[in-house]
């Protein structure tokens, strides 16, 4: 065999893409941002997973304490005893009977106040219990909006340095461009990977949301129209 076949078959060309190789051989910047973009889709799953764990167990928890609550005709015990501050209905329900209480108190010398007062208190509780739902999954929507582009960063920093190449070497054959271009587009395939799952949770955990939110407002809806009936009763 020939020198010229021996360096040939030493420096043969691999048959696919290797990710790994891809990152170890690119610039230091670009590195850095196949770093960063790793490391946000992780926390991505991470979010997507735990929220979804999360509100299974909210739909229960809530499901058992709304059918105890309309059961049950010791409220107070009801809203004292089972794990009222991890328990959005218990908290939505707990707003309005205090509220009901403060009016009671102090004589209902306005009953339609009283009410607009208690649906207040309740809807003010379903909006914050909403808002911190909704605040766990706000960095799905910061990732899938600027990964992409931050991805392009890293492609278009690679790109100069393959340019930057060519003027050192003096050679603009694809053999020696190739390889640059190459790791500079991982950047931003790693880019729509963190991107395009964080967009499509971002969509169906807000509609998780949005129908909890719906739920507590159902809820919520029912307790006022039993503190009403009280209210008449009075």
């Amino acid at each position: 065999m020939s020198l010229l076949q021996i360096l040939a078959a030493g420096t043969a060309m691999p048959s696919r893409l290797d990710p790994i190789e891809l990152f170890m051989q690119a610039d230091i910047v670009v590195q850095i941002v196949i770093i960063g973009l790793v490391l946000a889709s992780i926390w991505v799953w991470a979010i997507i997973v735990g929220f979804g764990m999360r509100m299974g167990r909210l739909r229960s928890k809530c499901g058992a304490f709304e059918s105890e609550f309309w059961s049950n005709g010791d409220v107070d015990s009801l809203l004292d005893g089972r794990g009222r501050k991890d328990n959005p209905s218990a908290r939505v329900a707990a707003a309005g009977v205090a509220e009901f209480r403060r009016s009671h108190k102090t004589g209902l010398k306005d009953k339609e106040a009283a009410r607009a007062r208690v649906a207040q208190a309740m809807e003010g509780q379903v909006a914050l219990e909403s808002d911190n739902l909704a605040d766990r999954i706000n960095f799905l929507a910061t990732v899938g909006s600027v990964a992409p582009f931050v991805g392009l960063f890293g492609t278009v920093w690679g790109i100069m340095n393959s340019f930057f190449q060519i003027g050192i070497q003096e050679n603009s054959s694809l053999a020696v461009v190739a390889p640059g271009i190459a790791e500079a587009l991982f950047a931003t395939a790693i880019g729509l990977f963190a991107a395009i799952p964080a967009v499509i949770a971002y969509n169906r955990l807000s509609n998780s949301v949005n129908g909890f939110e719906a739920r507590l407002t159902r809820f919520a809806d029912r307790v006022h129209a039993q503190v009403s009936r009280e209210m008449e009763a009075v």
